[in-house]
């Protein structure tokens, strides 16, 4: 999963996976809105690739570009777990604080 995140915490490569929740496209139509190169593109999809978010395939002249739902659906499992224990913890932190009689009350400062 490190690979996963170390190849999100690039935007560009977030801007590819968005367009490829929308479905599979050409190298050449997800390269269309970045300014850069194709051989930059590619290098970005290599990444992508390696992480297993994305697979490509070639038939004839023409790469394909697809996400792995189940390997992005993981990343989104790990942050959703995340979010709930830290929502928790301070749940529980305003619990405790509304509860502390030494603590002073909202309007009274």
């Amino acid at each position: 999963m490190d690979r996963v995140f170390q190849a999100l915490a690039d935007e560009t490569r977030r801007a590819m996976v968005q367009r490829l929740i929308r479905g599979p496209v050409s190298v050449s139509e997800l390269a269309r809105p970045l300014e850069m190169s194709l051989p930059a593109v590619m290098q970005h999809i290599q990444v992508l690739e390696a992480c297993g978010l994305v697979r490509s395939e070639k038939i004839g002249r023409v790469r394909t570009c697809r996400i792995e739902p189940d390997v992005l659906r993981t990343a989104e499992d790990w942050l959703a777990e995340q979010r709930t224990s830290w929502e928790r913890r301070l749940d529980r932190l305003g619990d405790y604080l509304l509860d502390d009689p030494g603590t002073p009350e909202q309007g009274s400062l």
